[in-house]
């Protein structure tokens, strides 16, 4: 037996449900528990009863949203009912996707298509009255100005409406129909011709080949075109038997009943009732995905540790409108030594796992205020807030810098700190790859700056890794099946109804990063998002070669960050983190405690270097090369910035000597001797500024250098010179004349130049935007389906007449109001109630009274499925009960 068959023996023959909110009524709770997980915005609130849960499933914009996560085959289905006769029966939908000849694909997917439709409250009604939701027929079925998405126009019916009796008649004679009385009949004959195939051959072998040629460019869509005041004569031939009809001055349109007739009954070119299959385009060993991974993820902590320390002292400046300067992201890519668009990816990465943030503005008060013991005082500020209205004030610019975060995160092993930056990037919105584009008002999308936060990203990045995922390990996807995939899944995004298009040619996909997209393309931001969805994984190492690794599969846990840890705090909370880190760590080297000095004056780090070993030897030279293995060379002038911190020439010595596997060589020696013995031979200090010098020859020398002109030296002593400019100025320029001069204390004392870390307040990471609201989960299902069903028995409870107030609630008397409730609550009865809340809400309640004293009733609310007490003077009136509703005895 067919599966339509059995589809069809499954249902019964009565006409089924009057109305939506019956068809919800019907349901089971599991089957309603189903539409509320599957269409979340229909739970914000949680409705009073069904009718209004139907109600709020047919306003267009949850219609809308829930289209928008149909996929292309329900989509299809969907946009056949909005174009068949309404209501529909089951065999009509299935002719009108499979077509005259059948698709035994078509009539194997559509009863499971019909009953995702059914459970999403698209689609009601028995199996031989299908129909679309209002909302939804409105926005998929064809109109005066455009056509159907299926490229179907409207009906002869349609697009008749306006046209004269006589002109019906006459096409009726063109296309040797017999007159009729009425007009009515005029347009059900023209209807019932064009619907028949073998009717419309025949009328259509006299017809023109140039009439031929039009119809066929009709066929499938959009069925308008234009027309002249004195169309040519196979148009004319066309007009006169009413295969095309006027719409418009100058426009017409071929009928809907014509234009399937010559598809072969088909609403779409292409039914597509499979989803895609993502292809495989190489193969590779699990173990090699997996160290290509590892040695991604390693490299994308140097980046980002990279970027942290370069503005360890203070970041580039905030822009007025928020966001890095072009000039900034520029030297933040040069420092990284990573294109422009890249960097912005590293910088917004930071940003989104709280690690940088601006160190300006006003800290977040309505958090401070509940903190403090002090913080009900009034007119209270905190000494943060006010440094911040101070800095305004003053001027001071804000600069963005590393949060405190920073430095627990790089206290973290590796592998905890990496999981730490993919529990930011996996539910990011915020786009890098926007960057350098430009937004909807045409202003240039900046890092860091507004306007990048795209809700469907996290959607995107999360499918293309489950579906990396459903591949063997070690198989590396084809991008271009993997969009074609994706595009199946979610073919309707925000962009109104979709067109029937001709099908795209099957090219693959080259992956590119930044360059910005049309703000309203949401068809080509959804093939960026999934091109930077592939490359950010791939220079983060959760993917390696192209395939998934194996703690990129760990990274799909269902597991998130848990509940109560913030963003930007340590991922040890998370489950599905510290399953992660642990996969990860094998793959990441040891860090290192030992370098490998050469002769040239470099030394090589074969590896990693434990953080004391990395940041000492970044002091005392300068990287000069990074990939596997980092190489540091050291120069006059990085030797004088280690002496400058405070070491000595013989700790110097003492720390190679410790930490090199090679024996020190003969040049370095002399290098550090060198420097040593001319460092601090000179002191500066402040008069504006002077220096003094126990050599009298060498300030003999440095007053008859022309280079000194601009420093307006004069000698005050024969070891004490003074100059016009700061003693940072004085430094600077004795340096560029090949001197090594100390700054020096008041006191006369060396001052050691160490760097000083800059941070920002307690800063928060920039929240997700969500697209739509959040799944719910079985707890707030089953309570929400209860209430419905509550609020639904009450609603639905029979009363006796009684007189109303504006609005229909119930309107009695204070006495009769106080008597009612007294008896029905010595009684057990329930009754209805209207009640006014303290804002002016007015709402009906089936209450059932168990006491009434002090001038409140407490009973069992019906409405709300639990014990409440009502101000008797909020109490509009109350009516009786005629029947005692099922379920609504008095709680006990």
């Amino acid at each position: 037996m067919s599966a339509e068959q059995q589809h069809r023996d499954g249902q019964a023959a009565d006409p089924g449900p009057r109305s939506l909110a019956q068809a919800l009524r019907e349901r089971d709770d599991a089957s309603l528990g189903a539409l509320l997980r599957s269409r979340p915005d229909l739970l914000h609130p949680v409705p009073t009863d069904v009718t209004q849960l139907a109600t709020r499933a047919g306003t267009r914009a949850s219609v809308l949203r829930a289209l928008e996560h149909l996929d292309r085959f329900a989509l299809q289905a969907a946009e056949a009912l909005a174009v068949a006769p309404d209501p529909a029966s089951y065999q009509e939908l299935l002719d009108l996707l499979a077509g005259d000849d059948g698709d035994e694909e078509v009539a194997g997917a559509l009863p499971a298509t019909v009953a995702l439709l059914r459970e999403r409250a698209l689609v009601w009604g028995g199996e031989d009255r299908l129909r679309l939701v209002r909302t939804a027929r409105e926005l998929l079925a064809p109109s005066a100005s455009h056509s159907s998405p299926t490229g179907l126009g409207p009906s002869v019916a349609e697009a008749t409406s306006g046209m004269s009796p006589g002109r019906i008649q006459a096409i009726l004679t063109a296309a040797g129909l017999p007159h009729t009385h009425d007009t009515v009949s005029a347009v059900a004959a023209l209807s019932g011709l064009f619907a028949d195939r073998e009717r419309v051959a025949e009328l259509l072998e006299g017809a023109p080949e140039a009439s031929r040629e039009v119809l066929t460019r009709l066929v499938w869509g959009p069925p308008y075109g234009q027309v002249t005041a004195e169309p040519a004569a196979h148009l004319r031939w066309l007009l006169d038997r009413g295969l095309l009809l006027p719409t418009t001055p100058g426009t017409v349109v071929l009928p809907r009943e014509a234009a399937l007739s010559l598809r072969g009954g088909r609403a779409h070119r292409v039914p597509e009732p499979t989803r895609p299959q993502v292809a495989v385009a190489a193969e590779r060993k699990p173990q090699v995905v997996d160290a290509a991974a590892g040695g991604q993820a390693l490299a994308a902590l140097d980046t980002v540790e990279e970027l942290l320390r370069s503005w360890d002292e203070g970041g580039p400046a905030v822009l007025r409108a928020g966001g890095l300067s072009i000039r900034d992201l520029k030297r933040t890519a040069t420092v990284l030594e990573v294109p422009e668009p890249v960097a912005a990816f590293w910088v917004e990465l930071a940003y989104a796992a709280g690690l940088i943030a601006s160190d300006g503005g006003y800290v977040e008060e309505h958090h401070e205020r509940h903190d403090r013991p002090d913080a009900d005082a009034e007119g209270y500020e905190d000494e943060e807030t006010r440094d911040a209205r101070t800095r305004r004030r003053s001027g001071e610019a804000e600069h963005y810098a590393p949060t405190p975060e920073y430095d627990a995160w790089r206290d973290l092993p590796p592998a905890e700190r990496w999981a730490w930056l993919l529990e930011a990037w996996l539910p990011g919105t915020r786009a890098p790859g926007l960057i350098g584009g430009r937004d909807g008002r045409d202003r240039t999308l900046s890092a860091l700056g507004p306007g990048l936060d795209r809700s469907p990203a996290p959607e995107v990045r999360r499918r293309v890794l489950e579906l990396m995922a459903g591949l063997e390990p070690g198989q590396a996807p084809d991008p271009a099946t993997l969009l074609e995939r994706l595009r199946w899944e979610r073919p309707l995004r925000s962009a109104g109804p979709r067109r029937e298009q001709p099908e795209p040619p099957r090219t693959g996909v080259r992956p590119s990063y930044g360059g910005g997209v049309a703000a309203n393309d949401p068809e080509a931001l959804r093939t960026k998002l999934t091109e930077w969805a592939l490359l950010e994984a791939e220079m983060l190492g959760v993917t390696g070669r192209g395939a998934l690794a194996t703690h990129g599969r760990a990274l799909l846990g269902a597991e998130g960050r848990s509940e109560g840890a913030g963003a930007g705090t340590a991922p040890a909370g998370s489950a599905r983190a510290a399953v992660v880190a642990a996969l990860l760590a094998p793959l990441l080297p040891e860090p290192l405690d030992h370098v490998l000095l050469q002769a040239d004056l470099t030394a090589v780090a074969p590896g990693p270097l434990v953080r004391p070993l990395a940041e000492a030897l970044g002091v005392l030279a300068d990287v000069e090369s990074k990939g596997g293995a980092t190489v540091y060379r050291f120069t006059p002038g990085s030797v004088r910035r280690a002496l400058d911190a405070g070491r000595s020439a013989t700790e110097l010595h003492a720390f190679l000597d410790r930490h090199s596997r090679t024996p020190v060589p003969q040049p370095l020696t002399y290098l550090i001797d060198d420097v040593a013995r001319r460092h601090g031979l000179l002191r500066v200090g402040a008069a504006s500024s002077y220096v003094r010098c126990d050599d009298e020859s060498v300030l003999d020398e440095i007053l008859a250098d022309r280079r000194a002109t601009a420093l307006r030296l004069r000698r005050l002593a024969p070891t004490v010179v003074a100059a016009q400019a700061d003693p940072r100025t004085l430094i600077e320029g004795l340096r560029a004349m090949g001197f090594a001069p100390a700054a020096e204390s008041a006191e006369g004392d060396v001052m050691i130049a160490r760097p000083h870390a800059h941070r920002t307040p307690p800063r928060t990471p920039p929240a997700p935007v969500p697209d739509g609201p959040p799944a719910p989960d079985a707890t707030l299902l089953t309570a929400a389906v209860r209430a419905v069903r509550a609020g639904d028995r009450a609603a639905t409870a029979p009363r006796k007449e009684t007189p109303q107030a504006p609005g229909g609630l119930p309107r009695t008397s204070p006495a009769d109001t106080l008597a009612t409730v007294q008896a029905a609550a010595m009684t057990g009865e329930s009754v209805w109630i209207g009640h006014v809340n303290a804002e002016g809400a007015a709402s009906q309640r089936l209450l059932a009274p168990l006491r009434v004293e002090g001038g409140y009733v407490t009973g069992y609310d019906h409405t709300a499925d639990e014990v409440r007490t009502y101000a008797l003077h909020r109490i509009t009136g109350v009516a009786e009960l005629a029947d005692e509703p099922d379920g609504a005895e008095p709680a006990r």
